[in-house]
């Protein structure tokens, strides 16, 4: 299968080298991107000579992904920035293995009609979103009354509401589970993560919102769960390895062995409680942009990019980081849905300029 990788250097495009350096001979490599980073993607074309290198700083990304010929294309690119390549992606016709939530936060109407006028397919990689997938193909979308992502609580799960007034950025960066970018780590301490993975997962698998729950689970073995018609509840449990679900999304519709994710069932101890939106309301106010529609998941994701930007340089506190995405919220008009990617981007300046404002 010829693949392409966008966000090569990233967390999840180390991960899927390591995919691809497991199972010789099934992948040929035509395209890697990064936005910055000559020295680190380099060293790819002795290994792949037949892959092309992009600097997406420097060069046109939706060009190089239209004429590289790729049949299925990892899209591994953090932020907003991935709205674009994931669109240029499914106009090829080809498969979009898809772990930039954003694309389906920002524009999903826009995504699924592109996919469907090029009779291209939308593969999630997100771990929960990766065991849904799984679960729905294993017991049929029709049968699903409930999906439950879990969530590992991030850095803080402990901290008291004032303590939270005065943790740092390096704090927020010391995720007790998950290896991951600095920016979607901190999503994780705020929550703001898995109001992202709701969006996403009720636009993916067109379910009403209050029929995507989450529960903390803090050792990130259970990825999802889905609750049947009948109240049976079933899981998909893997080791917290984001090298199991790109493995699924890049071989799919193909099972194949993998190294990654053998659980030794007798070293597990499993716990569960509920999300509290009142320390982390970055949860509660996800549900609400859902909610409410039009652009407004768009406005709280370029709301929470901003304000996950200023905590990162001490300009505010961690605590502010909910107040501004709440604020954008309540103060723009947000009921107008994308229906191009010039509109989606322009929505998406708009939301930021109000953080900033």
């Amino acid at each position: 299968m010829k693949l392409a990788i966008l966000g090569a250097t990233g967390s999840i495009g180390r991960s899927a080298l390591s995919v691809i350096r497991a199972n010789p001979g099934r992948f040929e490599p035509v395209l890697f991107s990064a936005h910055t980073g000559r020295g680190e993607l380099a060293p790819l074309k002795k290994e792949f000579p037949a892959a092309r290198l992009v600097l997406a700083s420097e060069e046109d990304l939706g060009n190089a992904v239209r004429e590289s010929g790729a049949e299925r294309a990892l899209n591994g690119i953090a932020g907003a920035a991935g709205l674009a390549p994931s669109l240029a992606v499914l106009e090829t016709g080809a498969s979009l293995a898809l772990a930039n939530k954003e694309t389906v936060v920002m524009a999903w109407n826009l995504v699924k009609k592109t996919a469907d006028d090029h009779g291209a397919a939308v593969i999630p990689v997100d771990s929960e979103h990766s065991g849904v997938f799984a679960l729905v193909n294993a017991h049929g979308a029709h049968n699903i009354e409930e999906i439950i992502l879990t969530c590992s609580g991030g850095a803080f799960r402990e901290c008291s509401a004032g303590e939270l007034k005065h943790v740092r950025a390096q704090d927020a960066l010391k995720h007790p589970t998950w290896q991951m970018g600095a920016k979607i780590t901190i999503d994780s301490a705020t929550l703001a993560n898995k109001g992202l993975e709701v969006i996403e997962a009720a636009r993916l698998f067109n379910m009403p919102p209050e029929k995507v729950k989450v529960v903390i689970h803090p050792q990130s073995i259970v990825h999802a769960l889905v609750r049947l018609r009948d109240g049976a509840v079933y899981a998909q449990l893997s080791q917290p390895d984001m090298r199991l679900p790109i493995q699924s999304a890049l071989c799919y519709p193909e099972m194949v062995p993998c190294p990654f994710a053998a659980l030794d069932f007798s070293r597990l101890d499993l716990c569960f409680s509920p999300p509290d939106t009142e320390r982390f309301p970055m949860l509660r106010l996800a549900y609400a942009a859902l909610a409410a529609g039009g652009s407004a998941p768009l406005a709280y994701n370029a709301a929470n990019e901003e304000a996950v930007a200023l905590f990162r340089d001490d300009r505010i506190g961690f605590t502010d980081i909910p107040r501004i995405v709440e604020t954008v919220l309540a103060k723009g008009d947000w009921t107008a849905e994308p229906e191009t990617l010039e509109a989606a981007l322009a929505l998406d300046r708009r939301a930021r300029e109000a953080v900033i404002s």
